[in-house]
């Protein structure tokens, strides 16, 4: 199956910016929900954020109001702007597409796509404070 490939991950120190992209080229079908997730050493997958194709937007809590998700539809990428970086924001992030059946009831649920999406190898983001 097609992977989405992340890349834009790297060391930053606290309160910087970075952003991540996700090219999603080669897939048969329009996803209709793409997202991000991170997992930090030792610690679960944790759902970031997500956008269903008509551009409905989800954050979790921690970080709502610095991370903001974006598509170029023209290009297949997703992106993920992080501001205000914290140290406990470093992690592996992943990008995550809906499998070609798509998610349970088609819900663009942050945990749906965590546990059932297709995401990409990875990229690393380290905050230094």
């Amino acid at each position: 199956q097609v992977q989405p490939v992340e890349s834009g991950g790297g060391p930053v120190e606290a309160g910087g910016s970075l952003r991540l992209s996700c090219e999603a080229s080669g897939y048969p079908y329009s996803p209709d929900c793409m997202g991000w997730f991170r997992q930090a050493p030792g610690k679960e997958r944790e759902g970031v954020g997500s956008i269903t194709s008509a551009g409905l937007e989800t954050y979790a809590d921690s970080v709502k109001g610095r991370f903001t998700i974006s598509k170029d539809n023209a290009k297949n990428t997703l992106y993920l702007h992080m501001s205000s970086l914290k140290s406990e924001d470093t992690a592996m992030y992943y990008c995550a597409v809906d499998p070609p059946g798509g998610l349970p009831n088609n819900n663009c649920k942050l945990a749906y796509l965590v546990e059932f999406g297709i995401s990409g190898q990875g990229t690393q983001v380290t905050v230094s404070s």
